[in-house]
């Protein structure tokens, strides 16, 4: 059977990590990647904006897939963010933000593209994490941005079932610049096994591809010796 391809392909935070790697993984299998981040993506149709104003990300997900042509395959949102440290300890603005942007700018990406993906029988990824499914502390600000995707995406496939297919992906830790800003205590120790991103860029790929009527639900991807999961 001739090979599916991912076809044009939104994805949020492009610029790097994770989103880079699916950009460049739709492209390598001959879809066409769409990017959104807080900063230019060169080398593919992209809107600069920030999540955390949801108005605007819906906006700049209109421009940017009706300036594309105005057909759109799938969504996959791989951009995040974080805030680590005691609730007292973190300031309201920066726990807020974390929140705004994981959930609220997720949702409001996916509710811009759903009336293309409707039309087109298109797919929906969101990115999860192993901690939208249990709890450690010092990160109730991600935990509760990470619980709520999966909430929300299991909720989004109820609501839109046998008319779009929507994927929960759940990575475990990564190899990429998410960690650096982070005060040594939060960042992984120097023995850390973390997966490639490009690696788990593969199986984002893999969901995109599948056959109209057949969904891969939820991907838990993660390193062998990933310690947040189970």
């Amino acid at each position: 059977m001739p090979e599916i391809t991912p076809g044009t392909v939104l994805v949020t935070g492009a610029a790097s990590g994770l989103g880079a790697a699916v950009a460049a993984a739709v492209s390598e299998v001959g879809g066409r990647p769409l990017a959104l981040d807080r900063v230019p993506v060169e080398g593919m149709p992209h809107e600069v904006v920030d999540l955390a104003d949801t108005r605007a990300a819906e906006q700049a997900v209109r421009r940017l897939v009706d300036g594309a042509g105005g057909t759109l395959d799938a969504v996959v949102t791989a951009a995040g963010t974080d805030m680590c440290g005691a609730l007292v300890d973190v300031d309201g603005d920066d726990w807020d933000r974390v929140v705004m942007v994981n959930l609220l700018g997720t949702a409001a990406v996916v509710r811009a593209c759903l009336p293309y993906l409707i039309t087109s029988g298109g797919k929906v990824v969101t990115v999860a994490s192993t901690l939208g499914h249990r709890v450690c502390a010092d990160a109730t600000a991600y935990c509760a941005s990470k619980f709520g995707i999966v909430g929300f995406t299991r909720a989004l496939q109820a609501e839109t079932k046998g008319r779009v297919g929507v994927t929960l992906l759940t990575p475990g830790g990564m190899s990429t610049a998410f960690f650096d800003d982070r005060a040594e205590q939060y960042k992984p120790g120097p023995d850390a096994k973390l997966n490639r991103p490009e690696d788990v860029a593969a199986s984002v790929v893999f969901a995109l591809r599948q056959p109209a009527g057949c969904e891969l639900k939820e991907l838990v991807v993660a390193s062998a010796w990933e310690s947040s999961w189970p």
